[in-house]
């Protein structure tokens, strides 16, 4: 059975959503607390939840950028290790340099809770997705994708982006939803897979992305 660490900060609140998603795939969920040091090779991979972490004070994911756990989740993902920050976990991810570009205020400077419809552009071997259009839930503030016109290239080009929106929701550049990094096991999206693993949730397409 594999074991998925889900990292939790201060402020984190999609952590219980993500253990139990990680549970119903049929790995092994286990604890890792910003404040924590662990040893890579003791997991299959790694879940950076969504949530406010740091009450989002200075830009969202900053702080949690600087916790002592991103100093192992970096040398994780080094070693190859698959490594998927969603939502806040995006944001912490770019902050980190683990994943290029930034996430910022949306475009119409509202929050945004609603199902959007996605578009799978690369695939993710280790982070696999169920077909190649879903739909799966946004809630989010700051979840514009910007990045500069040679590096949007650059992502397109090294087959980087990962999803794109159908129907861009808060003006990101490339209607893109989520990128991974150059070595492909690192990987962030704005909509939120675990709250898709079940019929009563409106759907269950998240759920292949834990598995």
């Amino acid at each position: 059975m594999k074991t998925i660490g889900v990292v939790r900060f201060l402020g984190t609140n999609c952590d219980r959503d993500i253990w139990q998603a990680v549970e119903m795939a049929g790995a092994r969920p286990q604890w890792l607390w910003y404040q924590d040091h662990f040893d890579p090779s003791d997991f299959d991979g790694l879940v950076i939840p969504g949530g406010f972490s740091y009450g989002d004070y200075l830009r969202c994911g900053a702080l949690a950028g600087k916790a002592p756990v991103m100093s192992d989740v970096k040398a994780a993902a080094e070693k190859g290790v698959p490594v998927m920050g969603i939502c806040n976990g995006f944001q912490i991810l770019c902050e980190t340099g683990l994943l290029p570009g930034a996430l910022v205020r949306n475009e119409n400077l509202r929050f945004i809770d609603q199902w959007s419809p996605l578009k799978l552009v690369n695939e993710c071997p280790a982070w696999r997705s169920p077909a190649p259009e879903i739909t799966l839930p946004i809630a989010h503030g700051e979840g514009r994708f910007v990045v500069d016109e040679g590096m949007e290239k650059q992502l397109w080009d090294q087959g980087q982006v990962w999803w794109t929106y159908k129907d861009n929701p808060n003006g990101s550049v490339g209607d893109i939803a989520g990128v991974l990094n150059s070595n492909k096991n690192v990987a962030g999206m704005m909509p939120h897979p675990e709250r898709a693993v079940a019929d009563w949730m409106g759907g269950i397409e998240g759920l292949a992305f834990f598995s």
